[in-house]
């Protein structure tokens, strides 16, 4: 049974709001979201910022790889210039800062860990070193990587974590069973309502990114998904799939 929002937050403000930032999430939590997306990633010095490319250059200005800066290199750049000048200045946030907002706020964390290439265990340590002592249920982590995972799996049992995946492969049950989750999150457009049915039937729980559509996410959730991640706040409400009742 999905315990978490039925609705959660890309990036913490979707397209509302500079993405991975405190403005983004305070943006999410001023709509009224009570579920966020987010990405981490590790800098050099094993810092935890809010990421999601591993090079600088589209939200954040300069060049090179994020594991070759430290977090207060990073956490001195300027993270909202390139979305509009009303955010300039906006900073890189540490994911402890990020953490400490969405927990005092009541806002359920879904936290994808996104490894530089080639940090995948260390990053996947660092992240669930910090999450084993949050307070239970206000995070689930989330990544396309297998050995984060299972470093999760391993380090920090009792978290959640779910399987990202572009398009669910035919051994699923295989990889689940190996991470020891129910939970798979796919990209909606690759996703096959055959598919649906046979993951439902064998009771995992789906949650479906990025729905920006609300056709789109009616039809999903019409069609058993648990959970979609949305831009679009300004469209698809917190409050969605109860909504969608009455239409």
């Amino acid at each position: 049974m999905w315990t978490y929002p039925r609705v959660l937050a890309h990036r913490g403000g979707g397209v509302l709001a500079p993405e991975n930032t405190m403005a983004a999430l305070r943006k999410g939590y001023e709509m009224g979201f009570r579920g966020v997306e987010f990405d981490v990633m590790a800098t050099r010095d094993e810092g935890l910022i809010l990421m999601h490319d591993d090079y600088l250059g589209r939200t954040v200005a300069g060049a090179g790889s994020i594991s070759d800066l430290t977090a207060s290199e990073l956490l001195a750049m300027d993270a909202g210039s390139w979305f509009s000048a009303g955010y300039a200045g906006e900073r890189i946030p540490l994911f402890a800062d990020a953490a400490s907002y969405c927990i005092s706020s009541g806002i359920f964390m879904n936290v994808e860990i996104k490894p530089v290439p080639g940090h995948d265990t260390r990053t996947a340590e660092l992240i669930a070193q910090f999450c084993a002592v949050l307070p239970p249920s206000s995070v689930l982590l989330s990544s396309f990587s297998l050995d984060a995972l299972k470093v999760v799996k391993q380090m920090a049992p009792s978290i959640p974590r779910a399987w990202l995946v572009d398009a669910v492969p035919h051994d699923w049950q295989q990889t689940l069973a190996m991470l020891d989750s129910d939970t798979i999150h796919a990209n909606a457009k690759s996703l096959a309502s055959s598919t649906v049915k046979a993951l439902k039937a064998e009771g995992i729980k789906l949650l479906c990114y990025t729905v920006n559509d609300p056709v789109q996410a009616r039809a999903l959730f019409d069609a058993g998904v648990d959970a979609l991640c949305t831009d679009r706040l300004d469209l698809i409400a917190p409050d969605f799939f109860d909504q969608r009742y009455i239409h």
